[in-house]
């Protein structure tokens, strides 16, 4: 039986992972969105280009919670994106109230599916979905460390002048200025990083890869980052849906491991058939942890927010 993934919000990056789903032919999709014609226009368009290439998916567009029923993937975009100037934390108090609804729909309409979050201020938008919805917590998990390790490998490729599929690295932490690059556990052509690049040339990478949606947003004036986003995404999808157990850096919950408890952070994870399987615990060196932790406090000061805004989380 063909799977079925619900895309809650039909902006920017709802419309690019309904379309990138749709190539791949990984599942039906469901676009919903509360602005009905928007969804509606934008499914009945991606449907019509897929007998260009004879794709065979079933897209529609909805406002109908009904109508994302029984979904096996369920991806979260819906929220109030940045502007310039705006850090992701501005967005807290306006996305918190959007996420509570959007939980209380997948609750009542998919309670088994497998939810990725996008919605910023990431780790703290996912931690309260999943309190909201009661969802297990392996099957409730955020998208950001793909998109940040995408940029830090991109950054990383044009100044080294090799193809991006050649360097091997990951991002932990938060969804933040506070995310933690990880140049020890970086290679290029099998090399360590550090015999590759001068340290002063490395923090400007690892700088600019803290600020990698910052910097789009200034240059679009008017949006935000949605083709590399929706990307990753994908990838979490593809190995949820077909059982690949890819080892991927996810926003997941995290209850001992990195010595945090109930907490969601950027880690690195295998996804598989059954959601978050497991988590790859990493050995840290000082300078590692002590970046992970200034992070993870980060995020728990920002959750600490979230409870006075909404006191339903302190349940």
């Amino acid at each position: 039986m063909r799977k079925k993934i619900t895309l809650i919000g039909a902006g920017q990056i709802g419309g690019t992972l309904a379309h990138l789903i749709s190539i791949k032919e990984l599942a039906d999709v469901v676009l919903f969105d509360v602005a009905d014609g928007v969804a509606k226009g934008k499914a009945l368009d991606i449907a019509q280009s897929t007998s260009i290439d004879g794709l065979n998916v079933n897209l529609i567009g909805t406002n109908n919670y009904e109508d994302t029923k029984n979904s096996d993937v369920i991806i979260i975009t819906a929220g109030v994106p940045r502007k310039t100037g705006m850090t992701r934390d501005d967005l807290l108090e306006t996305n918190l109230k959007i996420i509570k609804k959007v939980a209380e729909g997948i609750k009542n309409t998919s309670p088994n599916s497998f939810v990725i979050c996008i919605t910023n201020p990431l780790d703290v938008i996912v931690m309260a979905l999943q309190k909201y919805s009661k969802l297990p917590t392996n099957k409730v998990v955020g998208m950001a460390g793909i998109l940040d390790t995408s940029r830090f490998k991109y950054f990383l490729s044009q100044e080294l002048k090799v193809p991006v599929k050649n360097i091997e690295s990951l991002v932990l932490g938060g969804h933040g200025d506070t995310m933690v690059p990880m140049p020890n556990y970086t290679k290029v052509n099998g090399k360590s990083l550090n015999e590759l690049i001068e340290k002063e040339k490395l923090d400007k990478i690892i700088d600019r890869t803290r600020k990698g949606g910052a910097e789009i947003i200034k240059l679009l004036e008017k949006g935000s980052a949605f083709y590399a986003p929706a990307a990753s995404a994908v990838e979490m999808v593809n190995s949820y849906i077909n059982n690949l157990k890819k080892t991927l850096p996810c926003a997941a919950h995290l209850n001992g491991a990195y010595g945090v408890k109930d907490l969601y952070a950027g880690v690195p994870v295998i996804i598989g058939n059954k959601g978050v399987e497991k988590i790859i615990e990493l050995s840290l060196d000082k300078s590692e942890k002590n970046n992970f932790n200034l992070s993870i406090e980060t995020v728990k000061d920002l959750f600490a927010a979230a409870k006075k805004i909404d006191p339903d989380l302190n349940n």
